[in-house]
């Protein structure tokens, strides 16, 4: 299988430059970093890529059992370094592609030198002891009201995670997203992300680690930024002046300055 058709893979910006790969949440597609390429591609070739069942991927290769846990995500994600032999690459994900990327770097750690997490969540239901943002029954109910109208569960939820009510075309641009996802595809992703806990995973990253969180996240509150950063030993939390989930598009400027900075340290 032609792997960079598979997950309509761009690359931009020079050849020879480090490498910054920037990865997608759920949902969502290469698209919503398009606000941070600019940024970026001076200094850094920029590979940006859609999951399977997401985005412009090709939508054939969709399986349902790979793509029940973040594993299958994450095998997408190192078949991609592989085709293209990316070495030392700044990891960038976004929400449930935080955790996605620990696990990419645990399963290849020769291809990644770093991990940037924007919004990162290991684990959404509290737990004795953390606050994930949501009861177990919240989860459920998340969950059954995605499976029996996925239009319209994206059209309420889209503007609640983007947050910022008074950009109302933030929230369209995420609707528009969800809406544009395959429902049985959305299922089975959603599940994967919501149900999964990588609390232990966290235990295991050995490469320096930027956490990014908003200000005011619905999602992924504060406390679970917290929890990441003190998870991660060395790692870094920068706590954007942000509202939202989606800082690369609500806040694109500071949400790029931090990956460059960061990125900078690096080299």
């Amino acid at each position: 299988m032609d792997i960079l058709r598979r997950n309509n893979v761009t690359v931009t910006g020079r050849e020879d430059a480090p490498v910054v790969m920037l990865a997608h949440g759920f949902g969502c597609d290469q698209n919503m970093w398009r606000l941070v390429v600019p940024a970026l591609v001076g200094e850094f070739r920029v590979v940006r890529f859609d999951y399977v069942g997401s985005g412009r991927s090709d939508l054939s290769a969709w399986d349902a059992e790979r793509y029940a846990s973040l594993d299958g995500y994450a095998r997408d994600v190192v078949e991609i370094c592989d085709e293209l032999d990316l070495r030392d690459v700044v990891f960038v994900g976004h929400s449930v592609s935080a955790m996605i990327g620990v696990l990419a770097a645990e399963v290849a750690p020769s291809r990644f030198s770093s991990l940037v997490m924007v919004g990162p969540s290991p684990c959404y239901i509290d737990d004795e002891g953390y606050r994930g943002g949501f009861g177990a029954d919240d989860i459920d109910e998340l969950l059954e009201s995605l499976e029996s109208n996925y239009l319209g569960w994206s059209a309420a939820m889209a503007p609640v995670i983007m947050g910022n009510p008074e950009r109302p075309e933030l929230g369209a641009e995420l609707t528009t997203a969800f809406c544009a996802t395959d429902p049985d595809v959305a299922r089975v992703f959603a599940r994967a992300t919501f149900l999964t806990d990588s609390r232990e995973d966290l235990k295991k990253v050995s490469v320096p680690t930027l956490v990014l969180e908003c200000a005011q996240d619905v999602i992924a509150p504060r406390e679970v930024g917290a929890y990441v950063h003190a998870a991660i030993p060395g790692s870094r939390l920068v706590t954007l002046d942000a509202t939202g989930h989606c800082p690369q598009l609500s806040a694109p400027e500071a949400t790029s300055a931090e990956i460059l900075a960061f990125a900078r340290t690096l080299r």
